[in-house]
């Protein structure tokens, strides 16, 4: 475990990340419904993968810190692994977790479970979710966005 106490990693611990998560998906929701021709199923299906696509970048995609306070002691990890020092299943990771699965539900049910919608959603889902799950911890599917040693 690492012996340093990331700052970088402990904000989805910190009171009111929920609420503001949920005001953030909201405000995004409400904001593409006003768009001109956006339908209730198109809103719901492009907040599920705008919301999938930021948070899959931002938890499992860049690695390291954005400040060199530790030294290089977790540049070779995500956000999502450097989260409450690797631990799985903890509160912040399981609500996290749940996001994505009930913008999944709302974006299936509101477009009356029409295939291609459906399986866009099912898609962005499963791309979103398979690097949360714990045998995933430190793991690079294919090398893609793995560090490479230099010295």
């Amino acid at each position: 475990m690492e012996s340093f106490t990331n700052s970088n990693s402990t904000w989805p611990n910190l009171r009111g990340s929920i609420a503001t998560n949920v005001i953030v998906l909201s405000l995004m929701r409400f904001g593409l419904g006003l768009m001109p021709g956006m339908t209730a199923e198109a809103a719901w299906t492009l907040t599920s993968l705008v919301y999938d696509t930021v948070t899959f970048i931002m938890f499992h995609w860049i690695l390291g810190v954005p400040f060199a306070l530790n030294q290089g002691e977790f540049e070779d990890l995500t956000l999502w692994e450097q989260m409450d020092k690797g631990e799985p299943f903890t509160p912040a990771k399981k609500y996290l977790t749940m996001i994505p699965i009930i913008l999944f539900l709302l974006g299936t049910h509101y477009s009356h479970y029409n295939v291609l919608t459906f399986t866009i959603n099912l898609v962005a889902l499963i791309v979103v979710l398979i690097p949360k799950f714990p045998v995933m911890y430190k793991v690079r599917i294919f090398g893609i966005n793995e560090k490479s040693n230099t010295d």
